[in-house]
């Protein structure tokens, strides 16, 4: 009798955890609930997109509009950012791109930047491996990219709403910390040597992201040998999980519109999933 109710109850958790998973395509939520006022919204962004694919829907902006502040993943609008850029995006012990790679691999992607970024690797030689792949975006993408979160930026000014982080810079640069800095390399090579499969790639996200398919979007993210598979845990799981409490005391302060990658909101680990654990109603909005 122990053992079946045992197996009961573990089928009646499982059958809640996946009532918990959005099923809707949307990248637009309503979240209403315990503490809330007024309602707040979150929205899934893509980082960076081709201005061919950009597109902010009537319902986004109708939405923004009836918000009192946006918060993004980091404060996008602080003016000390790109100086707290610099202080945090050195690796740690005097760590060089040099001793991370060989001396072929070091000409290699050296190459590569002057011919694609017009800089040589001296300016990054001892930044974090990660953050030379935003430089690198340009040539996956093959056009000057728009950006969801700068946009929402200026969006909030002319509204004279503030922007907020979920997260510190600190924070996310030091999550590059913890995913050790020769496998960022190895992600830096494997980019550049695979481009056209990045390219190929790259598409289909676009193209999931056009569809509003999160789920499928997250279940790809996760797949992806550019940067996410395996440092799934400290990329997104661990960053949900902190972001879900800090959320429900924002919006507990005034309606808010969040912000963050579209990879963050599907599957049972997700943003969505926790918030609704948490007793949010989360609501897909078109």
């Amino acid at each position: 009798m122990r053992k079946i109710f045992l197996v009961i109850m573990l089928c009646l958790f499982c059958a809640i955890a996946r009532a918990q998973v959005p099923t809707e395509n949307s990248l637009l939520w309503e979240i209403t609930g315990p503490g809330l006022s007024k309602p707040s919204y979150l929205f899934g962004t893509i980082h960076l997109i081709c201005p061919t694919d950009f597109s902010l829907s009537d319902s986004l902006k109708s939405t923004l509009s009836r918000t009192q502040q946006v918060a993004l993943e980091m404060d996008m609008d602080d003016p000390g950012m790109m100086a707290g850029m610099m202080k945090t995006m050195n690796m740690a012990a005097g760590n060089e791109l040099k001793k991370l790679v060989t001396e072929q691999e070091y000409q290699r992607l050296d190459r590569f930047f002057k011919d694609s970024v017009h800089v040589g690797l001296a300016m990054f030689e001892r930044a974090k491996p990660f953050v030379l792949m935003g430089p690198l975006f340009s040539s996956v993408l093959d056009c000057q990219p728009e950006s969801y979160e700068m946009r929402l930026v200026e969006m909030a000014g002319k509204q004279k709403s503030e922007v907020i982080g979920i997260e510190t810079l600190e924070e996310q640069m030091a999550i590059f910390d913890t995913i050790p800095y020769k496998d960022q390399a190895k992600m830096l090579l494997t980019l550049i040597d695979s481009l056209p499969s990045a390219r190929k790639e790259f598409k289909t996200l676009v193209a999931l992201y056009k569809a509003q398919n999160i789920n499928e979007l997250y279940r790809m993210t996760l797949k992806s040998e550019f940067g996410m598979e395996g440092n799934e845990e400290v990329m997104l799981f661990a960053r949900n999980r902190k972001w879900v409490p800090r959320i429900g005391r924002i919006a507990t302060e005034k309606p808010t519109f969040f912000a963050v990658g579209a990879a963050h909101l599907g599957g049972e680990k997700g943003v969505i999933a926790l918030l609704r654990k948490e007793g949010y109603r989360v609501r897909a909005m078109k």
